[in-house]
């Protein structure tokens, strides 16, 4: 341990620290689980790096209704509006989706949140580690160099329009729409994400039969004229969700609007495997939240089975994109990587060739992308020593 605590000291010496304040929101059925593990990997970067994170607690979805009667208590969403960041569980639960009269839903908590702290824009990576090729039901040839980042609207769309029944409850509405400045934030953050990648948005809408999809497709072509180093394409939604499954590899940024956009990421994951390996950030201008995009999965709540990587992918996110700090994000996607290469699984992600005892539970996966971080450090410290030592007897 006292060869540990060197190194570390070591390694802290080289790094900028920094001071922030996270608030986990673990939410309902597996989010506690998993967000458990992605607090351990934040632990362990602050350990290795010689941050400070301090962390904070709050209630949302159907733990704060059964608590306070609120999704998204005033005391929980004081605390999100001071804090750098936020990392995030999942909202829901089987009595909802079984009595649809009930008046206050665990969702309305998460709908809330994003309006009130401005975070328009989700971005979610679709990053398929090669390891877990077999994993996913479409062949490897066609999966093989995926790398798709979706960049899906927030707040507006059929979530926030105006909704309701009449007709003595026979006729339901859902209004979806959009305003042009809600369409060009999330379309600069899109371009300008392409330039750093492989230079090409696909904008997705309905717009041969949606107003408000027209509305999209032309303020996103007066966005475009602003990134002429861009490839800019439109296909219909149905359009690209054939195309998701049939040539992965012909996306890289994807743009499009909330309803769509929900819908086309949940597919993509079957690009990484499992919903349980997908990250996402969600961002406006100023406090960003950080989650896996699976649900609350109260099929197996308390089961210690979830596959926590999505969480610790989201971790990923904050430091680099909350923080700037990414080269503790990147070492935490090699952890990842490097767990999956020496074969462990999540039941989730794990296949024929997947050794018994290879198959992990929750927490015992988070240990081990934990130990592939202190490994990596004790593997860098050993460089930068010997280095050191070369250097003075040259």
């Amino acid at each position: 341990m006292k060869d540990f605590r060197q190194r570390v000291s070591n390694y802290k010496n080289l790094e900028l620290k920094m001071k922030k304040k996270i608030v986990i929101l673990p939410g309902d059925g597996i989010g506690k689980e998993v967000t458990a593990e992605g607090k351990k990997v934040l632990e362990v970067i602050a350990e290795i790096f010689g941050h400070e994170f301090s962390f904070e607690e709050g209630l949302i979805g159907h733990e704060a209704i059964n608590a306070t009667g609120n999704s998204l208590p005033e005391e929980t969403l004081s605390k999100l509006k001071n804090c750098d960041a936020i990392l995030f569980g999942a909202v829901g639960h089987p009595k909802y989706d079984n009595d649809p009269t009930l008046k206050v839903r665990p969702e309305q908590g998460l709908l809330k949140m994003r309006k009130e702290l401005g975070l328009y824009a989700n971005l979610r990576p679709i990053k398929l580690f090669d390891e877990l090729l077999s994993a996913s039901s479409i062949k490897p040839e066609i999966l093989k160099g995926s790398n798709i980042l979706f960049f899906r609207e927030l707040t507006g769309d059929v979530y926030f329009g105006e909704k309701g029944r009449k007709d003595e409850g026979a006729t339901a509405f859902d209004l979806m729409i959009y305003q042009r400045y809600e369409i060009e934030r999330i379309a600069h953050k899109a371009f300008k994400a392409a330039q750093t990648r492989k230079k090409k948005v696909t904008s997705v809408d309905k717009a041969n039969v949606l107003e408000s999809s027209r509305l999209w497709r032309e303020t996103v072509q007066q966005v475009g004229k602003q990134y002429p180093d861009i490839q800019l394409e439109h296909l219909f939604v149905d359009t690209a969700a054939m195309k998701l499954i049939q040539n992965p590899r012909s996306f890289d940024v994807v743009l499009t609007g909330n309803l769509f956009g929900d819908i086309l990421t949940d597919e993509a994951s079957q690009i990484a495997g499992s919903m349980g390996m997908l990250a996402s950030a969600s961002i406006g201008d100023s406090v960003g939240l950080y989650e896996p995009i699976h649900g609350s999965a109260h099929d197996i709540t308390g089961k210690g089975i979830a596959n926590p990587l999505a969480s610790i992918l989201s971790v990923a996110l904050m430091l680099d994109i909350s923080f700037g700090m990414k080269k503790e994000s990147e070492v935490i996607i090699k952890a990842v990587e490097q767990t999956l290469k020496e074969g462990f699984r999540t039941a989730d992600i794990a296949d024929e060739r997947t050794l018994s005892n290879k198959i992990l539970k929750t927490a015992e996966m988070g240990n081990k992308v934990a130990k592939q971080l202190r490994d990596k450090l004790a593997l860098d410290s050993t460089v930068l020593q010997t280095a050191s030592y070369n250097a003075s007897i040259s």
